[in-house]
C-alpha cells in the first residue's frame, strides 16, 4: 500500500557552513527561522564549519542540538584529526557516498517527519577537486536501488567544483529523485528550478558565512597570495553573515517537488 505523507512538507537546505560566523548564527537564528518560515526539517553542509575546514564532533553536536536535523559534508570530510573515528557515533552526519566503501560514516542518512521518510545522500565531483572519488552517477544509481522504496522524498546533494557535473546529474536524474543541489562553490547560483520530470535543481545552495570575503575568508591575505605567490593563513572572515540556501516544497500526495525557492537570510 503506497504511503501517503502529510499535505506539504518544508525542507530548508543550507549550503556550506563556513566556520565560527556560521555556527553562531545557526545556533542564535535557526529556531526563529524555522517557525518563520513554516520549516519542517532542516539539512545543511557542514563539511567546513570548523575554522573553515572540516568539522569536528562537538561542532556537528552543536549544530544537530540547534536544529540541524541532518549535516552532510564534502572534500573536507577527513580535514579533521581523528573524525574519522568520531563520524560513526553521529548518525545524523552524512558522509561523500563515492568514496571508497571501507570508509567509516554513513553514506545515506533518512529523516522521519510526520511520517514522511526523507533520505539524503551526497557525492562528489571529479573535476578540480582534492578528492579522487568514484563515479558519481553509480554511486546514486546504488543508493536508489538499495533505498529507493522505502523513501518518499530523496534528496541528492552534488557537491562540485563543475557546474557542468552537477546539471548534468540533475538531468539524469530529473524525476528519478526528489531534488538535486549543488554545493561546494560558496555562490549562490540563480538557476533553481523544478526540472521537466519534478525533480527540483539548483546549481549551488551558496554559502553560510561571512559575506564581506573571499568565499568565507579575509580578503586581505587572499588577494596578497593571488597578487604575488606568496602563501598566507587565511582565516575565516566575520562580517555580513548570511545564510544561503533553498526552501525546497513538496506536495503529500504526489511527492513530488511544487516550488524551490532561494534563501537567503542576513544575520549581521
Amino acid at each position: 500500500m503506497e504511503r501517503k505523507i502529510q499535505s506539504s512538507l518544508r525542507i530548508l537546505y543550507l549550503g556550506d557552513l563556513v566556520g565560527r560566523p556560521a555556527r553562531e548564527a545557526i545556533v542564535a537564528n535557526l529556531d526563529g527561522i524555522r517557525r518563520t518560515h513554516g520549516i519542517d526539517v532542516v539539512v545543511a553542509n557542514g563539511e567546513n564549519a570548523t575554522s573553515g575546514a572540516g568539522i569536528t564532533r562537538a561542532h556537528a553536536e552543536l549544530l544537530h542540538h540547534a536544529g540541524v536535523d541532518a549535516i552532510t559534508l564534502g572534500d573536507h570530510v577527513w580535514d579533521r584529526t581523528g573524525f574519522d573515528v568520531d563520524i560513526d557515533g553521529l548518525p545524523y552526519v552524512c558522509r561523500p557516498a563515492n568514496l571508497p566503501r571501507i570508509c567509516p560514516g554513513k553514506n545515506f542518512v533518512t529523516i522521519e517527519n510526520g511520517g514522511t521518510k526523507i533520505g539524503i545522500c551526497l557525492v562528489l565531483g571529479r573535476n578540480f577537486m582534492k578528492i579522487h572519488a568514484s563515479c558519481a552517477f553509480e554511486a546514486v544509481e546504488n543508493l536508489l536501488k538499495n533505498n529507493g522504496e522505502n523513501i518518499d522524498i530523496f534528496l541528492v546533494e552534488v557537491h562540485a567544483e563543475a557546474t557542468s557535473e552537477k546539471i548534468a546529474l540533475g538531468w539524469n536524474f530529473d524525476g528519478k529523485v526528489s531534488a538535486i543541489v549543488g554545493t561546494h562553490t560558496h555562490v549562490q547560483t540563480a538557476d533553481e528550478r523544478i526540472l521537466p520530470n519534478g525533480t527540483a535543481y539548483i546549481t549551488d545552495l551558496g554559502m553560510c558565512g561571512p559575506h564581506e570575503s573571499v568565499i568565507g575568508r579575509e580578503i586581505s591575505p587572499v588577494l596578497y597570495s593571488m597578487k604575488f605567490g606568496i602563501p598566507q593563513r587565511f582565516d575565516v572572515a566575520t562580517n555580513d553573515v548570511r545564510l544561503n540556501g533553498v526552501v525546497l516544497t513538496f506536495d503529500g500526495n504526489s511527492k513530488r517537488a511544487v516550488k524551490i525557492a532561494r534563501f537567503s537570510e542576513k544575520i549581521s
